[in-house]
């Protein structure tokens, strides 16, 4: 039997999660408590690195700290890329993801080490460990389903859901546990969540069937062999330059940081490269991928801004907000969770709008009004953080309104960017472009992080309204260009 045989939730019998094959529940569950696990620990994180010493923090200058983040952030998306890989050559989706799982976990349980080093090294766990699960179990939940079976997009949208529950419920827990108590105290909470997600993964294997129980195309014999030294010469090769910089003095935060965000760049640029000058493929894919490009760029930006949320936003709940209710001042990590729940809220909605449209809104408009949106937002930050000038505490319904605009912005570019994905894709390169579009949010994330840390050399308000601004001329320049890209997409709408 294939490996992706779907699970028939019809089969007298076969109990159903809403009507779906029962696995979805497993999955679901899964990835629920690793989203909980991953925006749980996010959220305070920038919060504990600049933190001071006597807070029990790593005392991290601000703008560092923002490009950490962003970094972390990158690098989670990045290693989808080699992630999806080892499940296709080596491991399958099954065991790709448990064994995805088990790092994370031990990731955060790292983490909950009070001691400086703590934070960094169970970082790398969780990025790999998240590279491993996170493209892998996405493919699963596929598996569960025939190809045309009209149940896929719903059973896709419930799992959705988990996501956005996951990550809503665990700002709320760390948040508390990790501002009022103890920063990893906070940590510690991410990895019992993450443990309840592999213990419930490994009881309900049963309900998976064959689904992601083998590597797709898996490498045997002497290819096995090959592929399996190739990477262990390239660990060697980058233990040994990190051992290089260690001596030379030269091993810092700022120096992985920097070289991590060159390395994603130049990966992508190479990643693009090499398929658009694949001879392989027919001039009508080569120019639907010339249109991708556009569309990757956007969506670049696009996360570049969003993505701010967790790190620069976040400062600003902390610092320039009056959080207080009822004499209890709630933690700045809370307001992370306003971003899914807008989500949940506005997802059914917005799907319900694009079913409405049709074609008569084309992908770039889409595109476009994402980034105008996106920008909108940071036009809003940039008046609560001028209304914050001198030290006043605002509103942190500023926060809301402005997570409420982005969220908006999200739906009217995310799920259509991942549809384009899959519908510009070359025939030979199909089953890599999901990766290609993660690394549109890795590009994005590195570079904000970058670019975050003006916010604390620049004057609040000039930060939030240049970018703010940058965003939205960005949005209608895609509206000009909408007829070039339409036509190099070649009937795809």
């Amino acid at each position: 039997m294939s490996s992706d045989a779907p699970v028939d939730a019809r089969a007298p019998g076969q109990k159903t999660f809403f009507g779906h094959p029962r696995a979805l529940s497993t999955l679901f569950l899964t990835e629920m408590w690793e989203r909980f696990s991953f925006y749980g620990m996010r959220a305070i994180l920038v919060l504990y690195l600049t933190a001071s010493v006597a807070e029990d923090g790593l005392g991290i200058s601000e703008s560092t700290a923002n490009a950490v983040y962003g970094t972390y952030n990158a690098m989670v998306y990045l290693m989808a890329l080699p992630g999806g890989w080892v499940a296709d050559r080596l491991l399958g989706a099954r065991r790709s993801v448990l064994w995805g799982g088990v790092v994370i976990a031990a990731g955060h349980y790292v983490m909950a080490i009070p001691a400086r080093w703590s934070v960094f090294a169970g970082m790398t766990l969780i990025v790999l460990g998240t590279g491993l699960l996170k493209p892998n179990i996405s493919t699963m939940v596929g598996g569960l389903y025939d190809r045309d079976s009209p149940r896929r997009d719903a059973g896709f949208s419930i799992f959705y859901m988990g996501i956005n529950l996951g990550a809503f419920i665990a700002p709320l827990i760390t948040g508390f546990l990790g501002e009022k108590v103890n920063w990893h105290l906070g940590f510690g909470a991410a990895a019992i969540g993450m443990t309840f997600g592999v213990l419930q993964y490994v009881l309900g294997r049963r309900n998976l069937g064959d689904t992601g129980d083998r590597p797709a195309d898996p490498l045997l014999g002497a290819d096995r062999r090959r592929a399996l030294t190739r990477i262990g010469v390239a660990v060697l090769v980058l233990l040994l330059v990190l051992a290089v910089l260690a001596v030379a003095d030269l091993f810092t935060v700022n120096t992985v940081v920097n070289s991590l965000t060159i390395a994603t760049v130049v990966i992508t640029i190479g990643y693009f490269a090499r398929i658009i000058t694949d001879r392989e493929i027919s001039s009508t894919e080569r120019s639907r991928m010339k249109a991708y490009l556009w569309l990757f760029v956007f969506a670049a930006a696009f996360w570049l801004i969003y993505d701010q949320a967790g790190s620069v936003l976040n400062l600003f709940a902390a610092d320039r907000t009056d959080r207080d209710v009822l004499g209890f001042t709630f933690p700045a990590s809370w307001l992370q969770s306003v971003n899914p729940i807008l989500i949940i809220i506005g997802a059914p909605l917005a799907a319900l709008l694009w079913l409405r449209l049709g074609h008569r809104v084309s992908t770039p408009v889409k595109f476009a009004v994402g980034l105008v949106l996106n920008g909108l937002s940071f036009v809003l930050m940039a008046a609560a953080a001028q209304a914050a000038v001198g030290g006043d505490l605002v509103s942190p319904w500023w926060l809301v309104a402005v997570y409420a605009i982005q969220v908006a912005g999200e739906l009217s570019l995310s799920p259509v960017g991942l549809s384009a994905t899959t519908k510009l894709a070359p025939v030979k390169y199909a089953s890599q472009m999901m990766g290609l579009w993660f690394l549109a949010t890795a590009v994005g994330d590195a570079v904000g992080g970058q670019v975050a840390r003006l916010a604390e050399t620049w004057p609040e308000p000039t930060y939030f309204l240049a970018f703010g601004l940058a965003s939205v001329a960005l949005g209608l320049g895609a509206v000009m260009f909408t007829r070039h890209i339409s036509r190099l997409m070649a009937g795809i709408h």
